[in-house]
């Protein structure tokens, strides 16, 4: 029997690895193996004779191999999957009709009608009683969301798991009860207590959004971190916007420096017929920084609006009252009326914070863009204008 139950172990071993779906994670080889590890601890406390023993190894090894065919009806595929084998290796029918009952003795609801099914029972459930009892049902939950679609959530799965400990679940040997009860008590008391303090957390939490909204029915002020933040963005806009406003300054300053340079040595001498060689490269030079020279003019030249608006626009939230360009056309009393509107709507002062921190984002844009073009047009005017003038004198010397 030895024998037969190694070719067992062996032939499950390969069954299960190549055709167990791997969205079993809990019903798979591991748990195979720890079932007839529990059920030899059993058999061996229980005093039960070798040949019975062996049956119930044998039922243990092939109780969960329908898996790998069919989900709901496992323990009949399990059954047909041990006949096969034990058939093969020219067993008794009585014996295999043993450890066909015995497999479809591991079904959900099944009342043991001997000591071999109150075993086996009881080292298919022995996770109950071990140490490990929260991280083997973790493994359970997840593989029902794998294959049977079933999703619950933390306080649906201790109710789920604190039913089956309380009414669903016995140890029917006398050494599983001696040996496994204790510890099954304490997993208990550990998920009532987790229930506990879930419920405890889904009153808070619901005693804090019940504040929240209570809150949200109040009129408050705006708060301090929005403020701070919409400083800072503007601050950091407008500094940008400086920044951007002295490098094109710096450029315009340099490239009219440079025209006046070009007007007041150059163009004087090109008069002279001898100087003809110097026509084109001084031609180049003064284009590339009359160019940089507009450039700089577009970057930093402002925007003027219609400076108007209506009592409509302010109804409507369309008019942006923080920036001067909507507005400076406009009398103070009406002025004056408008903004005491936007302040008395929390959301129309916070849109408007908004609108001017993205319209200053799109003048930002526009600035460097203008500011990236001149200093490349600037960058390639001077390499090109030095290289046209050694060029030039370069020609002039042959």
């Amino acid at each position: 029997m030895d024998t037969l139950i190694a070719k067992t172990e062996s032939y499950v071993v390969n069954f299960l690895n190549e055709n167990l779906d791997k969205s079993f994670i809990y019903h798979n080889l591991a748990h195979t193996k720890r079932v007839v590890e529990k059920a030899q601890e059993l058999a061996d406390g229980e005093q039960i004779e070798p040949s019975q023993k062996d049956l119930l190894i044998l039922a243990s090894w092939f109780h969960d191999v329908g898996f790998a065919q069919n989900l709901k009806k496992h323990e009949t595929h399990s059954v047909a999957i041990a006949k096969d084998f034990l058939k093969s290796q020219n067993q008794s029918e009585a014996d295999i009709k043993t450890v066909s009952d015995l497999i479809m003795a591991t079904q959900m609801g099944h009342e043991p009608q001997n000591i071999l099914e109150k075993i086996i029972q009881d080292a298919d459930c022995s996770h109950i009683g071990s140490k490990n009892f929260s991280d083997l049902t973790e493994l359970l939950r997840k593989e029902w969301e794998l294959t049977c679609d079933k999703t619950l959530t933390e306080s649906e799965w201790l109710k789920e798991n604190i039913d089956f400990l309380s009414n669903h679940h016995r140890f029917y040997t006398d050494f599983a009860s001696s040996n496994w009860e204790k510890t099954k008590g304490k997993n208990l008391a550990r998920l009532l207590k987790s229930q506990k303090k879930l419920t405890q957390d889904s009153i808070k939490l619901k005693q804090k959004k019940e504040e929240l909204a209570f809150k949200k029915t109040k009129v408050e002020l705006p708060e301090r971190g929005i403020e701070t933040m919409f400083r800072v963005a503007l601050r950091n806009h407008i500094t940008l916007s400086d920044i951007a406003d002295t490098k094109a300054n710096i450029l315009l300053s340099v490239n009219a420096i440079i025209i006046s340079l070009v007007l007041s040595n150059l163009v004087s001498k090109l008069d002279n017929p001898s100087n003809d060689y110097l026509i084109w490269p001084t031609v180049i030079f003064t284009l590339f920084t009359v160019a940089s020279i507009v450039l700089s003019v577009l970057a930093t030249r402002p925007n003027v609006t219609q400076g108007k608006f209506n009592k409509q626009d302010v109804a409507d939230k369309k008019v942006n009252l923080l920036f001067f360009g909507n507005f400076h056309k406009m009398n103070l009393d009406e002025f004056e009326w408008a903004m005491h509107e936007m302040m008395k709507d929390r959301d129309y002062l916070y849109g408007s914070l908004t609108k001017d921190l993205y319209f200053l984002g799109l003048v930002l844009n526009r600035k460097y863009n203008l500011l990236r073009l001149t200093y490349t047009v600037f960058m390639i005017g001077i390499v090109i204008s030095v290289l046209s003038f050694a060029v030039a004198f370069y020609l002039q010397s042959l």
